[in-house]
């Protein structure tokens, strides 16, 4: 089960992708389909099944965005959070090997496209939650329970 928490500028960026996929995309390409329908025999128009096939997928993504926005919750920074690792904080951690890995812990539908974002609900994120600088997370993997220590904590939205 997905957490439905986003950071305001998630939540901006979907709105936006919502926007343009409902005022100036679908619009496009509902002209596009009408003159290719125009031209007659839609069996071997490849622009009619093409442009059709792309306003299914625009549709799916406006029904999946709006119902999306609708569940979820936006989280705003909040001062009580500083020090310690909580939803939308950028985590720099360590393991004893000295691999470091820095991240942002966010919502599921911002992680997309993102190698610098985590999920909420990823074993990482949940092992990191409520941790300090110098502390240590024992995060269960598939080969086994890894050990991380906090390096820095920011929240960027505080920046």
């Amino acid at each position: 089960m997905k957490t439905r928490l986003i950071t305001r500028e998630g939540y901006l960026k979907l709105k936006q992708e919502l926007d343009f996929l409902w005022r100036e995309e679908r619009p496009e390409v509902t002209k596009k389909v009408t003159w290719a329908a125009s031209l007659g025999d839609r069996s071997e128009n490849a622009d009619y099944q093409y442009n059709k096939k792309r306003l299914r997928e625009i549709d799916r993504r406006v029904r999946y965005l709006t119902k999306c926005m609708e569940e979820l919750r936006i989280v705003d920074y909040s001062p009580q959070q500083n020090g310690k690792v909580f939803f939308g904080a950028q985590v720099e951690i360590e393991n004893e090997e000295g691999q470091t890995l820095s991240f942002r812990i966010v919502g599921y539908d911002e992680i997309f496209g993102r190698k610098d974002y985590i999920s909420i609900d990823s074993p990482m994120a949940r092992a990191l939650l409520k941790k300090e600088v110098g502390d240590s997370a024992i995060v269960n993997t598939p080969v086994g329970d890894a050990v991380w220590y906090i390096n820095e904590i920011f929240y960027p939205a505080a920046e």
